[in-house]
């Protein structure tokens, strides 16, 4: 049907992963189409199958203005806009696609050939990324994201080098606890709690294990005060391509609500997700094995990126309540 299909995915690691059921679709019912993909976490999506292009979008306006200027040379026929911004839908504009379909949101709608109303009560991010391919005339979309792990005994083998650095036994049974959050302090729960649960997981016999970017090396090393010893860290010396590999290691993920929860239940690990801030209906890690946990707040969900008061939300939840469903998710 379509000779040249453009998507602008999402700007989030975790709207990425939750998209992978609707470019999933989209690829099955167009075989035959270039289906390029353009977003920050794009090309982290080569070799799942869901398109032939993956491509970066550059931060800078000028590399911006290169992009657009290669894209219009194509002339796309469809683009499909994840990102509900108004500087998405005047991106596709100058790409110059035939039709660009998105969420009429933000003021964008003059700049859309099929601009979707927002469901008038909000769905799961999946659920919503689905419906922007009504338009084209797909419906069949899974309910949850799946991750295909190819084979790579190099990217195997440093993830062994980076375990084993850290005093991982090679028959650990870990637990990630992933400490940070790029949407802001509001999605951290407490260092000490923390700390607290990676004692009580220890006890248990599992192996915790800290993850996050540099910016969480402060935390981590909260956390291994609040435990007491050293804790197994890989904070800061991942990156984004071992990502997968690196949490189809861990019998369970502990973390926010962040797109590192996404990621592991696609690869089918077990999550444990603490939410607080944001809404669990709409933004829990989908997959067989995921258990989100949170306590009743009367500011919650607020999506607030910081809380202003006494992050209630977050606090109630106790390590020992965070222990008992890593116990049973590794059960």
């Amino acid at each position: 049907m379509s000779a040249a299909i453009v998507v602008r995915t999402p700007n989030w690691l975790g709207d990425t992963v939750m998209a992978l059921p609707m470019l999933a679709a989209l690829r099955a019912a167009e075989p035959g189409a270039r289906i390029t993909l353009v977003g920050r976490w794009a090309t982290l999506l080569a070799g799942q199958g869901v398109a032939d292009v993956v491509l970066p979008y550059p931060r800078s306006l000028a590399l911006r203005r290169r992009l657009a200027r290669a894209l219009a040379a194509e002339r796309a026929d469809v683009a499909v806009l994840l990102p509900s911004s108004i500087e998405s839908a005047l991106a596709a504009w100058r790409w110059r696609a035939t039709r660009r379909v998105g969420y009429a949101t933000d003021g964008r709608a003059a700049f859309l050939t099929d601009a979707v109303p927002l469901p008038a009560t909000r769905l799961h991010q999946v659920d919503e990324y689905a419906v922007l391919l009504a338009p084209l005339g797909v419906n069949a979309v899974a309910a949850a994201p799946a991750w295909t792990l190819r084979r790579d005994d190099a990217m195997d083998g440093e993830i062994a080098r980076l375990l084993a650095e850290a005093g991982v036994a090679a028959d650990a049974r870990l637990v990630g606890l992933h400490l940070g959050a790029a949407f802001g302090s509001s999605k951290l729960w407490p260092a000490e709690a923390f700390g607290r649960l990676a004692q009580r997981l220890a006890a248990a016999g599992l192996t915790p294990v800290l993850l996050g970017t540099g910016d969480d090396a402060s935390t981590a090393t909260a956390v291994a005060r609040a435990a007491g010893g050293p804790i197994a860290s890989l904070v800061g010396r991942d990156r984004p391509e071992l990502l997968p590999r690196l949490l189809a290691r861990l019998r369970c993920l502990v973390s926010g609500d962040t797109g590192v929860a996404h990621l592991a239940a696609a690869v089918d690990v077990a999550t444990v997700t603490l939410f607080g801030p944001t809404d669990r209906r709409l933004t829990a890690p989908r997959g067989r094995k995921s258990r989100p946990l949170d306590r009743a707040a009367p500011c919650a969900p607020c999506f607030l990126p910081r809380c202003p008061i006494d992050h209630v939300c977050l606090t109630r939840i106790e390590p020992d309540e965070v222990l008992h469903e890593v116990r049973q998710a590794v059960a």
